[in-house]
């Protein structure tokens, strides 16, 4: 049986249209989706849209319609991005689901059994840009850490026992070394619970757009308790016939996410769950955000990178590759038009793309069409240059496992590099006249290496190995991560399209 791998993107909040940062998070995702899938695992990829909180009952107001039809025309942006982008999710969640309130509905019941959730009052300042609180030593100016403006807020608020939960947090994070990553940003979330917890408000009264609490309608669950759930509802949690997939699925093995919402995640969500005593997610990884141009965006200055535009200007692939290329994952980059040309005129047209040009061209020309069929000897220059490419699949796994994209990509580059100096060196061209069995060989040693790159590149260039696999006559159900190293190679012996 394989084995399971599930991982999700933040829901994403409906008060506005999808942008880069949107695009870049659910990217990430999409591409170790499809390699876990390309390595044998029974995968399950999950998005959506998070509809509830004063934010969005605000939005609604003002453009004058009932929360739910806004929220059901702003999540099919979101819905709509995931085609367009090409993007692999197998599930598609909104909190405004049944089975979402269900889900909710089903853990506050076991936090309240449990003793964790509380009935008090709550005096405070509140950002409901952010949909947080925040104490008054993080006030600056009548705004919160973010920039957001705060208000002033009295009501009654039922309340989650978070300060309980501290030394619980820290020794869980010392067991588990690896569950925030990158180090920097799990060393913040360590020294904020060091910090001294206080107890999180965990409903609203002075609005009505959100998941009821049981029991008492006058409050709606905090958008923040209600929008962590939806991880274990679509694995199932707290649906009718939904135990197995429960079982299968959950724990998550990634939660991805921007940096901006990492408390959430690493001090919230697994206080919540060790209260339910739930299992927690396994890793949360915490990405960078995009400037444009060097520039802060902001909808204020105009500057707001729209995916879909990008990926009409220069190809939906290369800005796959671009994104998760330019800039280490995890770290913050900036989107250039100037860079975007660089990476594809270097990387993808004149390293790959050339190699792949040359290689196919040479092999219609001087054999006929026919691919070469696989050597009886290889000599000690196709050696060492083999050797890498089988060793290819290893790094990725452990780059891919630890989000290092980029690094992934490098070590792929370094060997289509190789590759290059390797047919400058054996000159098949000048072979075609002095030793044509020679020539084949080499040939053949370039068209094996254009399959498992091409294999390789699957997850970040779904469209542009589908050609160079189709152009090598590889056939579709002979492109699984199986294929790779020496165990089988290019056979050859067809004639090429």
């Amino acid at each position: 049986m394989s084995t399971s791998y599930y991982l999700t993107t933040p829901i994403y909040y409906v008060n506005d249209k999808p942008h880069i940062g949107h695009a870049y998070t659910t990217l990430a995702c999409d591409v170790l989706a499809r390699f876990k899938r390309l390595d044998g695992y029974d995968v399950m990829f999950l998005t959506g849209t998070d509809e509830h909180g004063q934010k969005v009952q605000k939005s609604a107001e003002e453009k004058g319609i009932d929360p739910k039809a806004f929220t059901d025309q702003v999540s099919q942006n979101f819905r709509d991005l995931t085609a367009t982008l090409n993007f692999t999710n197998d599930d598609f969640i909104r909190t405004t689901e049944d089975r979402h309130y269900a889900a909710c509905q089903k853990l506050w019941a076991k936090l309240i059994e449990n003793g964790d959730i509380y009935l008090d009052s709550y005096k405070g300042w509140y950002a409901v840009r952010d949909e947080a609180f925040y104490a008054e030593s993080e006030i600056t100016d009548g705004k919160a850490p973010t920039g957001a403006p705060v208000e002033w807020v009295e009501e009654p608020s039922y309340f989650f026992r978070l300060s309980a939960f501290q030394d619980r947090l820290l020794a869980f994070y010392d067991a588990n070394p690896d569950f925030v990553a990158p180090k920097s940003r799990f060393n913040e979330v360590k020294s904020f619970v060091k910090g001294g917890l206080m107890d999180l408000s965990v409903s609203r009264a002075s609005f009505s757009w959100g998941v009821p609490v049981p029991g008492d309608d006058a409050h709606v669950m905090y958008v923040w308790l209600d929008a962590l759930t939806n991880y274990m509802t679509a694995a199932g949690y707290g649906q009718d016939g939904g135990e197995s997939e429960y079982a299968k699925r959950w724990p998550a093995d990634l939660h991805m996410v921007g940096k901006d919402i990492l408390r959430f995640h690493a001090v919230y969500w697994p206080a919540f769950l060790m209260a339910a005593e739930l299992p927690t997610p396994k890793r949360v990884f915490a990405h960078g955000w995009w400037t444009n141009e060097g520039q802060k965006i902001s909808k204020s200055l105009g500057n707001v990178i729209d995916p879909v535009e990008i990926a009409n200007t220069y190809g939906l692939d290369q800005m796959r590759y671009f994104l998760l290329r330019e800039v280490p994952f995890g770290n913050d980059g900036d989107f250039s038009h100037t860079a975007m040309v660089h990476r594809m005129n270097g990387d993808l047209a004149n390293d790959l793309g050339n190699l792949s040009q040359r290689v196919l061209s040479m092999i219609f020309k001087n054999c006929d069409g026919v691919m070469p069929t696989r050597p009886a000897q290889l000599t000690e220059a196709d050696a060492p240059i083999l050797a890498a490419l089988d060793g290819l699949l290893e790094g990725q796994r452990k780059h891919y496992d630890s989000q290092m994209f980029h690094e992934a990509l490098k070590e792929i580059w370094e060997v289509v590099s190789a590759a290059n100096r390797y047919v400058d060196d054996m000159a098949p061209w000048a072979l075609r006249k002095t030793d044509i069995d020679r020539m084949k060989d080499v040939l053949w040693v370039l068209a094996e290496i254009l399959r498992q790159v091409a294999i390789l590149i699957q997850p970040v260039m779904p469209e542009a190995s589908q050609n160079m696999l189709d152009q090598l006559g590889v056939a579709a159900d002979e492109r699984g991560f199986d294929q790779l190293g020496g165990a089988t190679r290019l056979s050859g012996g067809w004639t090429l399209e």
